[in-house]
């Protein structure tokens, strides 16, 4: 129940944030990115601007490749702990949600030549990827994983909101270097925690009636 509220919030955050901050059926023409963008986007770059270097490989978190590699490295971690339900959640969650945002919701809000797109695609497939590892730290199965269970659950709970931060300070990164306004980076978070929790819901339904399958097959006659 409580996936599908945070899913269904994800959505509306995504819907508000188009209709009501970027306008219909663009974005705003240029210089005039919405007031929101207009009290934020300024903030976080006076705030990142003495961090060159930060500014420089954070966005490089969100690149293909590295997105890429951290799945692949998510995927085999599951697979060794035996964790086949989020292994491929992994898998198929990551380029669902980078796809979704690329090849579907880009070109429908479209954006004149030269603006920041919506939404940003590094803040999808970052949040994606937070969102995944908060999902296998803080919901470990002791029937799959015991040796999980012994780790603290205030230890798992600080490393799920570490990818979190990360996943944050790479979409305020792209905010802070032009690439992206704060609406983006919002509503590319939403985009990415909604599809893997879509996802999550339904691998759940799927194996719950999986389970439940063999005990409703009828019973052979005697």
């Amino acid at each position: 129940m409580a996936g599908a509220v945070l899913l269904a919030a994800c959505v509306a955050v995504t819907a508000v944030v188009r209709v009501h901050f970027l306008g219909r059926p663009q974005y705003p023409a240029r210089g005039r990115p919405g007031w929101l963008n207009s009290v934020v986007d300024p903030r976080l770059q006076a705030a990142l601007r003495p961090f060159p270097a930060l500014l420089r490989w954070l966005p490089e978190f969100g690149t293909l490749a590295a997105v890429t590699l951290i799945t692949m490295a998510l995927v085999l971690a599951c697979l060794t702990a035996r964790r086949w339900r989020e292994a491929i959640l992994a898998a198929v969650a990551v380029p669902a949600a980078s796809g979704l945002t690329e090849y579907v919701l880009k070109p429908l809000v479209g954006q004149p030549a030269g603006q920041p797109s919506f939404p940003s695609g590094h803040a999808t497939t970052m949040f994606a990827l937070a969102a995944i590892c908060a999902i296998v730290l803080l919901d470990p199965p002791r029937r799959v994983d015991p040796s999980a269970r012994r780790v603290p659950r205030a230890v798992r709970l600080i490393l799920a909101l570490m990818a979190l931060l990360v996943a944050a300070a790479v979409a305020a990164a792209m905010v802070a270097i032009g690439a992206h306004y704060f609406t983006d980076a919002v509503a590319g978070a939403a985009v990415g925690i909604g599809v893997v929790l879509a996802c999550a819901l339904t691998l759940d339904l799927v194996a719950s009636r999986a389970r439940r399958a063999p005990a409703e097959q009828p019973k052979p006659a005697a």
